[in-house]
């Protein structure tokens, strides 16, 4: 296989389509897009995979609760988060969908070569199943005798399985982690539960099941579906394997062992590369509680971005930190729209615009833009912490205020002072464009240049810029209300 120059390939994890998306889904896929998007702007080679698992026996168990066909719920739903991707303005390449023909064939073929290398066997099992994570759990893995995920009492199931011999590949996996998983508290994590609850071999099959992809050779049974679920990173790429392996899965801390330890063991025992990276984000707490379907505290992102439009709903995100919970609301995207996007960042675009209009600009050495700090910026992108990378763009915006207030150009109308601070909106609006694309697009037809990495430190051309529409505006009471 051809190996491809400067290639990055980033996967979301793939949802569950048993009810709508939630804000929490909404947070990762801007998480991954802002990622794609730097390194697009940074001149690599990008394919981004999201999607949906449609094969999970809840998605089964909420059709029947509707009363209508599986097939029938399951397309309904898949569609909500398909909108969900064009409504956040993803830059995904492809949506992947696991009832998908295509995708069972991978994964049987998988599941084939385990099953040769002799690393799958037969017995009888006993133990506690969640239904919601769909896998079994252990008594030491319980908080208060619950799923640690879903609060709610596991169900004793016994049952004749197919197993993964997991434990086989333990040494692997202890050397594998530490250079695996972001960050490094999420690498302990998971070595602290191997090294006190060793690695027990799983089950990889459900007995009866009327829903999923058919254990090879044996269709009495189908294919546990993390497995499944697993290998769309494999099938998503449909005809562009070159990408394989994966550069960064991004996924919640929820599904961590899934992905840094299940996964990389399938992968070793069928042949394939492992993955660079696994970055582990936090979960969104409504008031201290996290946010999802299962709890039932749902905050809707399409209502959202309907009413506060799709950048000021991806930035107020982006704002969040990557890697440990973050409280979110209605009431802190308003504020940070409101203090942010409008006060900060749109006040200074409209006033400089404003007054470029009026006076017009002429070239000269930008000396304000010694002030944007580039490098550490960068730093930030590479650690994959987008939040303080975020912060780090506000403070030279920050800065950018504070000089047309020393300046007054209004007054003085001094037109090498306006050309500095369009030159610096240039800047700005190239590296916030991972993370708002939309605005920085107008920003960029406006003002007159490209959305490229390299026009940063080159000097913007003079020409005619006219006053914007406002970029954001203030939300209030009466605003929220409606």
């Amino acid at each position: 296989m051809r190996k491809l120059k400067n290639k990055f390939y980033i996967t979301t994890a793939i949802d569950y389509v048993n009810a709508k998306p939630h804000i929490g889904h909404a947070f990762e896929k801007v998480l991954a897009d802002t990622i794609a998007r730097w390194r697009r702007l940074r001149g690599d080679n990008v394919f981004f995979l999201t999607g949906v698992d449609e094969n999970a026996q809840k998605n089964v168990q909420a059709a029947e609760k509707e009363k209508i066909p599986v097939k029938e719920f399951i397309d309904k739903n898949a569609n909500f988060f398909i909108d969900l991707c064009k409504n956040l303005n993803l830059s995904n390449d492809y949506f992947i969908r696991t009832t998908a023909k295509e995708h069972s064939i991978i994964v049987q073929k998988i599941v084939k070569k385990i099953i040769d290398n002799g690393d799958i066997y037969k017995k009888t099992y006993e133990g506690l199943y969640c239904t919601g994570c769909e896998t079994y759990y252990t008594e030491k893995d319980l908080i208060n005798g619950k799923c640690p995920e879903h609060n709610k009492s596991l169900e004793l199931r016994k049952e004749e399985a197919y197993f993964f011999k997991l434990g086989k590949f333990k040494n692997d996996l202890i050397k594998i982690i530490p250079k695996y998983i972001i960050p490094t508290s999420r690498a302990n994590e998971i070595l602290s539960r191997i090294n006190e609850d060793g690695l027990s071999d799983i089950c990889i099959s459900r007995k009866g099941a009327k829903w999923g992809i058919d254990f090879p050779n044996d269709s009495e049974y189908k294919i546990w579906v993390w497995v499944d679920a697993l290998i769309n990173y494999i099938s998503g790429l449909k005809n562009n394997e070159e990408y394989w392996p994966a550069d960064l899965h991004v996924v919640g801390k929820g599904i961590n062992w899934f992905h840094s330890v299940i996964w990389p063991a399938i992968l070793l025992s069928s042949g394939y590369e492992l993955p660079n990276k696994v970055l582990v984000h936090g979960y969104l707490n409504l008031q201290g509680q996290k946010i999802s379907k299962s709890l039932g505290n749902v905050i809707d992102p399409i209502v959202l971005i309907e009413k506060y439009g799709v950048d000021s709903v991806r930035y107020s995100l982006l704002r969040c930190s990557v890697f440990e919970d973050s409280d979110f609301s209605e009431d802190i995207l308003i504020e940070r729209n409101n203090k942010e996007l409008a006060d900060k960042f749109g006040n200074l675009i409209s006033r400089v615009a404003t007054l470029t209009e009026k006076y017009g600009i002429d070239k000269c050495e930008n000396k304000l833009l010694k002030k944007l700090k580039l490098k550490e910026i960068e730093k930030y992108f590479e650690n994959y912490e987008l939040d303080k990378a975020l912060s780090e763009i506000f403070s030279f915006i920050d800065s950018c205020n504070e000089y047309v207030q020393k300046t007054q150009p209004w007054k003085s109308g001094d037109k090498k002072v306006l050309y500095e601070l369009c030159d610096s909106i240039k800047a700005i609006a190239i590296l916030l464009s991972p993370f708002i694309p939309a605005t920085s697009e107008k920003i960029a037809k406006q003002f007159g240049f490209n959305l490229d990495y390299k026009e940063i430190e080159k000097p913007l051309k003079v020409g005619k810029i006219k006053k914007l529409e406002i970029l954001f505006k203030k939300v209030g009471s009466f605003e929220k209300r409606t």
